[in-house]
């Protein structure tokens, strides 16, 4: 049996997924999911259709009103370009139309709720992320940065994340269960139940990626991680498969 020394999990890996993690005030750890650039323009793109049909609808009607009608349609189209965002970030939990559609929110880089300083700067600087053309500038650093923001994001300190499904108890694979070779931590024991409980999530390229980490410190051999990992993480649930 390997001494307890010699056989901890290694400490630092690098990422395997694109999980955002940050700490509240109270040291509870939240992780966010960030959304890349192409989730991120559909919902733009579904909340610019909404945009332009809520203004050639009002410009019908205010179109029959004559000039006064004409002058407060400027003031409602300036109205619908730059707080339809701010409104419905705001008031609807960093929800517009279009995220909603495609289950994302936007929260500040801590989690907390966005506030109407953070959406005013995110959307206001939508003049810069355009720039020179096309959201050329957005696009480019939407690809650069690791948690996927654009410029106002980083000016704002908001994160554009997925909106966390309702929890159901994770399905364990069936195994029989196995004691650990060695006594674990509990970041230890987290992590072999994390792989057991998001296994059925993953790829099998990635199952296997991942339980060669975590089996290598414990001395299993690659081709036989993936089950003695679900057994121990049975065993440490003392389920029955």
């Amino acid at each position: 049996m390997p001494s307890r020394s010699s056989a901890s999990l290694p400490p630092t890996q690098p990422p395997l997924d694109t999980r955002y993690q940050v700490e509240t005030p109270e040291g509870i750890d939240l992780h966010l999911r960030p959304a890349g650039l192409v989730p991120r323009a559909l919902a733009f793109a579904i909340d610019l259709a909404i945009r332009g049909l809520i203004l050639i609808l009002m410009f019908i009607v205010l179109g029959l009103l004559g000039q006064f009608g004409m002058g407060l349609g400027t003031i409602l189209l300036f109205l619908v370009t730059w707080w339809y965002m701010v409104l419905f970030e705001v008031l609807n939990q960093g929800r517009s139309p279009g995220k909603q559609m495609l289950g994302l929110r936007v929260v500040h880089d801590d989690g907390t709720p966005i506030g109407w300083a953070a959406s005013l700067t995110r959307n206001l600087l939508r003049s810069v992320d355009i720039l020179p053309f096309g959201y050329t500038l957005g696009i480019i650093s939407c690809l650069n940065h690791p948690a996927f923001k654009r410029l106002g994001d980083i000016a704002a300190g908001t994160l554009v994340v997925y909106r966390d499904a309702p929890l159901s108890k994770p399905q364990l694979a069936e195994a029989e269960p196995l004691p650990a070779p060695f006594p674990l931590s509990l970041d230890e024991q987290r992590a072999i139940l994390g792989f057991a409980e998001r296994g059925g999530q993953l790829s099998a390229a990635r199952r296997a990626e991942l339980a060669a980490l975590l089996a290598e410190p414990l001395q299993v051999p690659a081709e036989q991680a993936e089950p003695r990992l679900n057994g121990i993480a049975r065993g440490l649930l003392g389920n029955a498969p």
